[in-house]
C-alpha cells in the first residue's frame, strides 16, 4: 500500500477528534448519512449513540472511525461480489504457478480473467504501476512488477497480490505460493507462520474492539517465532476506494488505535521478514520493495468486514 495512507492517518487523528466533537447530529427523520436511503432513526441512530457513549483515550490513539468508511448493505454486497472475482483470480494463479513460468504470463492471465468477469484490475496504472497484479518472489516484500524475465523456479516462494474493481467496489487479497510444491524447511516455516499471523490478526478483530488488537496479535506471533515485521507498509481500509483509512499496522498494542465498528472493511496483510524489518525500494522502478538484508519475506492478505457479531471474510 501507499505509505501516504499511514502518514495521512497519523496526521488526521487530531483532525478527526475535532471534527466529531463539533459534528452536527442527524435529525431522527432525516435520511441516514450512510446512504442507505433509510431514515436515520431506523438506520444508524443507535450506532451513533453507542459510539457517543464511548470514552476515547486519545493518549492511546483511540479515535472514532470517520463516517465515509462505514459501508451500508448495498456497499457490502458490492464488495462481496468483487471479492468473488478476486478469489477466483487467485485460484487461477495457483493453478498456473509452476517451475518455468514467467510472471508476465501470470499477469496477462489475471488481467484477462478479471475483465472476462466484468471487473478491472485496480493496480493497473495505479499511480504509474505498469501491471495488473503484484508478484513478489523470495526477498521481494511487495509491489513486485511482473516481467517476462522473472521466471519462477522450484522452491521459490511467491506472493500474488490482486485487487479487483467490480461495479465500483474494491476487494483486495494476496496469497503465498510455493513453486513446485516444495521448498526449504526455513522458507516453508516463514510462509506458514506468516499465514498464522494473519489469521490471528483476523481472529482479534471484534466489533467495538480496537485496531491495535489486530496489530498486537500479528506482531506478537511473528516476534515469538523469531521473525521481524515490516512497519514501513501495512494494511488499509478498502471497499469504496482502493486505499482508505485506517492504516493497519501489524505491530502494536491492544486497546489502541481506531474503534472497530460494524460496516468497516479493511485488509489484514502482515509482511513478515526472515531477517531484519528494514526494506529498500528499487531505484530503477520505484515500486519493488525488497528486504534490505536480502533475506526472505512472506505476506498473506484478506479483506475483512466487521459485522455485528464478528468478522466476515470478503476476499481471500
Amino acid at each position: 500500500m501507499d505509505n501516504s495512507v499511514a502518514k495521512n492517518y497519523n496526521v488526521g487523528i487530531v483532525k478527526q477528534r475535532s471534527m466529531f466533537m463539533g459534528k452536527k447530529k442527524n435529525d431522527r427523520n432525516e435520511l441516514c448519512w450512510c446512504g442507505s436511503g433509510r431514515k436515520y432513526k431506523k438506520c444508524h441512530r443507535d450506532f451513533d449513540e453507542r459510539i457517543d457513549s464511548i470514552k476515547f483515550n486519545y493518549y492511546k490513539g483511540q479515535v472514532r472511525p470517520p463516517q465515509n468508511i462505514i459501508n451500508n448493505e448495498k456497499d457490502i454486497d458490492g464488495i462481496r461480489k468483487s471479492g468473488v472475482v478476486n478469489n477466483a483470480t487467485l485460484d487461477l494463479m495457483g493453478e498456473m504457478i509452476k517451475p518455468g513460468i514467467d510472471t508476465a504470463s501470470l499477469d496477462k492471465a489475471a488481467y484477462e480473467f478479471i475483465l472476462s468477469h466484468g471487473g478491472y484490475p485496480a493496480s493497473l496504472n495505479y499511480e504509474g504501476f505498469p501491471k495488473s497484479v503484484c508478484i513478489s518472489v523470495n526477498d521481494v516484500v511487495c509491489h513486485g512488477i511482473p516481467s517476462p524475465d522473472t521466471i519462477l523456479k522450484e522452491g521459490d516462494i511467491v506472493n500474488v497480490d490482486i485487487t479487483t474493481i467490480l461495479d465500483g467496489y474494491y476487494a483486495d487479497a494476496s496469497r503465498m505460493y510455493v513453486v513446485g510444491g516444495k521448498t526449504t524447511p526455513e522458507a516453508q516455516r516463514l510462509v506458514d507462520v506468516t499465514k498464522e499471523c494473519m489469521n490471528l490478526g483476523i481472529a482479534a478483530a471484534k466489533p467495538w474492539g480496537w485496531l491495535g488488537d489486530i496489530s498486537a496479535a500479528c506482531g506478537n506471533h511473528a516476534h515469538a517465532n523469531g521473525y521481524s515485521v515490516v512497519t514501513a507498509l501495512g494494511g488499509h481500509g478498502v471497499g469504496k476506494d482502493y486505499h482508505l483509512e485506517p492504516f493497519v499496522a501489524h505491530v502494536g498494542e491492544k486497546g489502541t488505535g481506531m474503534l472497530l465498528v460494524p460496516g468497516m472493511t479493511l485488509t489484514v496483510e502482515p509482511m513478515i521478514n526472515q531477517g531484519k524489518p528494514e526494506v529498500d525500494i528499487d531505484e530503477k522502478d520505484n515500486w519493488t520493495v525488497r528486504t534490505a538484508d536480502h533475506k526472505l519475506s512472506a505476506q498473506w492478505e484478506k479483506t475483512i468486514l466487521i459485522t455485528e457479531t464478528g468478522v466476515e471474510i470478503m476476499s481471500s
